[in-house]
């Protein structure tokens, strides 16, 4: 049986916790994962949510990404950022100096030489609404060669451009905000477009969405039955792999019976941290500054959530049959 929004029943409770009580000793062993632990020949990603601070905590993470792949001696495709890209204000929009001090410089193409394919978060929409998203949504045409990439509220890609591994579904999630969010027009146009997506035929091993707002989170802000009701169902029946987004300021991973779709939670980048509760559902939840490492084969998918130490938290593997295996 599946869990539903509200809770689930004391049998369903009992498997997942004796499961997810394993796996969660294997994760708190904490190592550092090693040059030879990257597989040959694999897409690397490095993913933040919930960054966009300007501030101590935000460079600390940045700085802990770029040691990590330097030493474990690979060069990331791309960055995945889940979006609260920037908090606050946002002078002058386009040729705000945010652009250089908070994106340009904390991650810099020296590093970090790939696409940087973002989704808006409801800071993004909420702090000065109108100057902030123009910006982000003008900046990859009106900046020619920037790493920035995010044409449109949602979008679609896969990687690589010859023989893909990995199909890309960017959302906007973004519903319910304090000020600004998607229009109903937005939301429906956006909920066609999912699914005219979903229908076309699979071409790549690997299926994965992303937007800012969890599903199910165990964290400060909660589930989102809105979301698990309009989403949920169309990433179950279309085989969806993963699902990952930020929001909650710390490091997720749930799993449930009967799903397809993996939940992956990044929002470790900078902002002030929140208290998780795994409370049964998991495998995996912490209240640490942090990023994701995604490597991607077309025979396994390796997820590493690791903190501001560059210490693997928690790690698993996951096969196009959906067999999961945690790593210690």
């Amino acid at each position: 049986m599946n869990p539903s929004t509200h809770g689930v029943s004391r049998r369903y409770a009992l498997r997942q916790t004796f499961f997810f009580s394993a796996a969660l000793a294997l994760g708190s062993r904490a190592p550092f994962v090693r040059a030879e632990d990257i597989a040959a020949g694999g897409h690397q990603f490095l993913m933040i949510g919930d960054f966009g601070v300007g501030n101590k905590d935000q460079a600390a993470i940045a700085k802990a990404m770029q040691d990590y792949a330097t030493a474990l001696k690979f060069t990331p495709d791309g960055l995945f950022l889940v979006g609260d890209n920037f908090y606050g204000k946002f002078p002058e929009g386009l040729d705000s100096p945010r652009w250089k001090t908070d994106f340009e410089d904390m991650y810099p193409a020296k590093a970090f030489p790939g696409p940087c394919w973002a989704v808006l978060g409801n800071h993004d929409y909420d702090d000065e609404p109108v100057i902030k998203l123009k910006a982000e949504l003008a900046f990859h045409k009106a900046r020619p060669g920037t790493r920035w990439t995010m044409p449109a509220k949602w979008y679609r890609f896969e990687w690589p451009a010859e023989n893909p591994t990995v199909t890309c579904l960017m959302l906007d999630s973004n519903y319910q905000n304090s000020v600004d969010q998607l229009t109903p027009e937005e939301r429906a146009q956006q909920l066609e477009w999912l699914k005219t997506e979903l229908a076309k035929p699979r071409t790549t091993p690997w299926l994965v969405a992303m937007a800012h707002h969890p599903l199910y989170n165990n964290g400060h802000h909660g589930d989102r039955p809105d979301l698990i009701a309009e989403w949920g169902p169309l990433f179950q029946q279309h085989g969806v792999d993963f699902y990952f987004c930020g929001h909650d300021h710390d490091l997720q991973h749930l799993e449930f019976e009967g799903k397809r779709t993996s939940f992956v939670l990044s929002g470790g980048g900078g902002q002030k941290l929140h208290d998780v509760n795994v409370n049964g559902r998991g495998p995996f939840g912490e209240k640490v500054h942090g990023f994701t490492h995604l490597e991607v084969t077309k025979e396994k998918f390796t997820v590493r959530h690791l903190d501001g130490d560059r210490k693997q938290v928690h790690a698993f593997t996951k096969t196009p049959d959906g067999k999961i295996e945690f790593l210690s």
